[in-house]
């Protein structure tokens, strides 16, 4: 069994890696790019610095591993965070340097599609960080949302114990990046309606692993960077949230229910299912039709943890993902989830 650890901190002056591993939209859209990059330098005193392929669309998946591996390897790069997400980074791993990123720990903060190196480095050894990706959350119009400027923070520079927030008005509907209009105004929120809480009766501690649903279905079809022996998960606290691909509740159920079969689901504890994203340019929802969408992802998600693992501890609506605020959960970490208290707690 892989003994997964956490990585040096950094401290404000440090190089951050900056790069692309799964799209380099930072070359199509460079406002958010850009705005992400100066409040590293501003708001948190990090220095960004750019690869080859983090402004470039079109990159092989081997010139962005290779990103990935210089970036890793550097000694005087300290962090390592993603522009943005994607769709096909999973074509990247075979080309990393497992060995050379495993004598080289660096906490790594991505979310979507990096849920690929995410798992990766769960399987490495190395706990990740889910969240914060440069031209999302750094690069939200006017100013970072507060809980997930305060998250960040204390992913990056502390090491302790962070108790997370439901937050009170939250958002998922996007601007077009491209019409600078959009960065005009912060975006516009609505009334947050907490979490919801099933099984709530006891306390779960565990280390965390998941991602977003749709890359996790890819890893388990390619069978890559899942554990061969399952009880590595035994006790943990599993991760799942749905992208702006907004799939349907039976492509969530279906997908659910194979991991179930495959025996995953009933090893974790405790299950925090992030907020859904129930809007995107494709799929303009208005307000009826996006809360008709989140009750039927939830109660798809119900029904297939009823048939596979009944007495887990479900929380609903957690702040993280693909909506906004964006929370930053460490991947691999401790997490700490007090039915009774109604309480999460992250372990940076």
């Amino acid at each position: 069994m892989t003994t997964i650890s956490y990585p040096p901190k950094p401290v404000p002056g440090d190089r951050i890696a900056v790069i692309s591993p799964g799209a380099g939209l930072p070359g199509l859209f460079p406002r958010p790019f850009e705005l992400g990059l100066e409040r590293l330098r501003k708001e948190y005193g990090l220095e960004p610095v750019e690869y080859p392929t983090t402004r470039r669309m079109g990159s092989t998946p081997k010139d962005r591993a290779s990103d990935v591996n210089a970036a890793f390897a550097d000694p005087d790069i300290k962090v390592v965070m993603a522009s943005i997400g994607g769709d096909d980074q999973i074509t990247v791993l075979p080309f990393l340097d497992r060995e050379l990123i495993r004598a080289n720990p660096k906490p790594f903060f991505g979310m979507s599609d990096n849920t690929n190196l995410l798992a990766y480095l769960y399987s490495t050894g190395i706990v990740g960080f889910h969240g914060a990706t440069v031209m999302t959350a750094l690069g939200r119009p006017v100013a970072m949302d507060a809980l997930t400027a305060a998250s960040l923070r204390a992913a990056l520079f502390t090491s302790g114990t962070y108790e997370l927030t439901a937050a009170e008005r939250w958002n998922d509907v996007n601007r077009d990046w491209a019409d600078p209009a959009t960065f005009d105004a912060e975006p516009e929120t609505r009334p947050g309606s907490g979490w919801t809480w099933v099984n709530a009766d006891r306390v779960v501690e565990g280390r965390s692993w998941g991602g977003c649903l749709e890359i996790l279905g890819w890893l388990l079809m390619a069978d890559r960077e899942i554990a061969r022996d399952l009880s590595v998960y035994d006790g943990g606290v599993l991760l799942l949230e749905t992208s702006e691909d907004m799939p349907s509740d039976v492509e969530v159920f279906s997908t659910l229910r194979n991991m179930g079969e495959r025996g995953l689901l009933e090893r974790f504890s405790a299950l925090l299912m992030g907020r859904p994203k129930s809007w995107s340019f494709e799929h303009p929802n208005s307000p009826e039709e996006a809360a008709r969408y989140a009750t039927d992802q939830r109660e798809a998600v119900l029904r297939v943890m009823r048939m596979y693992a009944p007495d887990t501890t479900i929380v609903f609506d957690v702040d993280y993902g693909h909506t906004d605020p964006q929370l930053v959960i460490p991947y691999g970490g401790v997490v700490r989830v007090d039915g009774p208290a109604r309480r999460i707690t992250v372990t940076y």
